[in-house]
């Protein structure tokens, strides 16, 4: 179904909008001094591409200590990558020592088959970070969006030029690793001890 140009011009300020508010509520609160975290991990968990991100919440902006993407080939069996998933969280938690992790909460999948894949790598994930002692929240993924540009079913590019924009990096982060800093951006706005709706504790 199209839309008239009326329409689309409607939903660019709805986002413009949105953008404005989502940063000045974000950049409040990671510059707030009663956050009882200062590194945070994200975690966007896939098979073949699981992003982290890595954060530390400091006045005037927060500093991105990693980010990038554990890729694992497709000719590598499920047993493989989920031990190289684990293995490379274990690596990031020793060397940067956050002390909370926000990871992506379920969704529909297309399929069952794409749902217990999917469960496989979430389940590496949880082990690497639980195993070192680390609070796990999980987040919606229309909620991380809600509260980095303003719109709950924005594309993905559109997360990762806000990410960009808000930790001032000078590259654009790849997809899965923009949502795991989206993960973590959004957990300083909801740890927040006014926030409605609390994360919710795994």
């Amino acid at each position: 179904m199209g839309i008239t140009p009326q329409q689309f011009a409607q939903i660019q300020n709805r986002l413009s909008s949105g953008r404005r508010v989502a940063t000045s509520v974000l950049t409040q609160s990671l510059s707030s001094a009663g956050n009882s975290h200062r590194i945070v991990l994200g975690v966007d968990p896939s098979l073949r591409g699981t992003g982290y991100g890595i954060i530390q919440f400091a006045k005037p902006t927060p500093h991105t200590l990693a980010h990038g993407t554990i890729a694992c080939p497709a000719g590598w069996e499920h047993s493989r990558c989920l031990l190289k998933i684990a293995e490379t969280l274990r690596d990031l938690i020793a060397k940067f020592h956050p002390t909370v992790c926000v990871v992506e909460g379920i969704f529909y999948a297309q399929n069952l088959q794409t749902a217990l894949i999917m469960g496989e790598a979430r389940g590496a994930s949880l082990v690497a970070v639980a195993e070192k002692g680390l609070e796990i929240y999980e987040m919606a993924p229309r909620k991380v969006k809600q509260a980095i540009v303003g719109y709950g079913a924005a594309q993905k590019l559109a997360v990762a030029k806000m990410v960009q924009r808000m930790l001032c990096l000078p590259e654009l982060p790849e997809p899965d690793a923009a949502d795991a800093l989206a993960l973590a951006l959004t957990h300083a706005q909801e740890n927040q001890r006014f926030a409605l709706t609390p994360p919710k504790k795994l």
